[in-house]
């Protein structure tokens, strides 16, 4: 059936073009009757409404950010020892980089074998004092057993302290465009101005997955032996059956909560999991194994806008043409739920009009689809074709528009499907 024979109502504010409108919503209204054609409601798979005791969580589609659930997950809360994902960015970032290799061997000095190694009594890798230990090594120390003196070792060795090092840690946050996420050490100690947001963590943790997958693998081995020690992971996710293959859990004290940041996969799906201030281990290995299992059940993929497709257009000013479509540098995919219990809306927002001349390629708006009132995904468009300038008359005729209207201001082309 041709999603063209489907009349479906939209909400215009401030719209740029009329067919630009019809465009977003028709693609929109394809989604939720393809799905509902494809896919009908039954008791077994209705999307059931998810609550958890747990103040801070946040369930991502790894793939494109898409949120499936949030709730309390642009609070700032203390990362504990998931501020471990941070640092292990840097190590991965300093390795794909060439400045340090696997093999590299940095010593382990009195500062990180007395605050993290065994005079510490936290988790520890069990490094001996003055030794050397590999790269490797110290990254297993880090990713499987949550080792405080492999974060201090490496730390010392990449930026010459640990202070400096937590300082590159906000830096390098700031640079991937996380703006809450603030780091004062490299292994997670209480410190009240150490802190970050479930959303930014999962955030934090696809881009660590989908960067430097050479080096995710470490996350998943199942246990470290070191100094004739063997531990096992401390992720107790690896053990259940539900496709969980990292990352970190993180726990100061009773009072501040138990953490996790987990990645899971199943049927080629990967989830991505921040849960903050759960109230006991058990109660954050049972919720956090409940919400990943609910997202791979109640929810789908769907491609919303294919590669290089024209989602929309801008207005510009002083071209040749009036406008310029917007496309989608690479397919648009969410998931959504299986029984269409939220409706799926859509808008395009950008600043203009757009300057003439305008370059084929640019960035310029953003697509942003919600679900329920909720934005779960914001994605960038481009501008698909080259505008050069008018002509002197039609330059005129557009200044003298823009001057009755005011030159600059905020676009938002809205489409509501139901």
């Amino acid at each position: 059936m041709s999603c063209r024979n489907f009349d479906v109502p939209f909400k215009r504010r401030r719209v740029v073009s009329p067919r630009s409108t019809f465009i977003a919503t028709l693609a929109l209204a394809c989604l939720c009757l393809g799905i509902y054609a494809a896919c009908p409601v039954r008791p077994a798979l209705a999307a059931q409404a998810l609550q958890t005791s747990v103040p801070h969580v946040i369930l991502i589609d790894a793939d494109t950010g898409s949120v499936l659930f949030e709730k309390g997950a642009d609070d700032l809360v203390s990362p504990a020892s998931t501020s471990k994902i941070m640092t292990a960015e840097l190590v991965f970032e300093a390795l794909a980089a060439g400045k340090i290799k696997l093999t590299d061997e940095f010593k382990v000095s009195e500062t990180a074998w007395r605050n993290g190694g065994a005079p510490s009594h936290g988790s520890t890798m069990f490094a001996a004092l003055n030794s050397r230990v590999s790269v490797e090594n110290l990254i297993r120390g880090l990713a499987i057993v949550s080792a405080n003196d492999a974060a201090i070792v490496l730390a010392e060795n990449l930026a010459g302290s640990e202070g400096a090092f937590a300082t590159k840690m906000t830096e390098r946050a700031r640079q991937l465009g996380f703006t809450h996420l603030t780091f004062t050490d490299s292994w997670g100690k209480g410190d009240p101005d150490q802190k970050v947001t479930a959303r930014e963590m999962a955030l934090l943790a696809a881009h660590l997955i989908k960067t430097y997958p050479q080096y995710y693998h470490y996350f998943s081995e199942k246990d470290l032996t070191w100094n004739r020690i063997k531990q096992p992971n401390r992720n107790p996710l690896l053990a259940m059956d539900i496709g969980v293959d990292g990352l970190k859990t993180g726990e100061i004290d009773p009072k501040s909560g138990y953490d996790i940041v987990a990645s899971a996969v199943q049927n080629g799906e990967r989830l991505i999991l921040a849960l903050y201030g759960a109230r006991t281990a058990k109660e954050r290995s049972e919720e956090a194994a409940r919400i990943l299992q609910w997202g791979f059940r109640f929810f789908e993929p769907k491609v919303i806008f294919t590669a290089g497709e024209v989602v929309g257009s801008a207005e510009v000013y002083g071209g040749n043409e009036g406008s310029v479509p917007l496309v989608t540098p690479s397919a648009v995919k969410v998931l959504v739920p299986r029984d269409l219990s939220e409706k799926l809306s859509g808008r395009v927002v950008y600043t203009g009009p757009l300057m003439a001349p305008v370059e084929s390629g640019k960035e310029v708006a953003r697509l942003q689809i919600s679900r329920g009132g909720n934005q779960i995904l914001d994605v960038p468009l481009k501008t698909a074709a080259d505008v050069g300038p008018g002509t002197l008359q039609s330059r005129a005729m557009d200044a003298a528009l823009q001057y009755a209207e005011g030159l600059f201001r905020t676009y938002v082309l809205k489409a509501v499907a139901h």
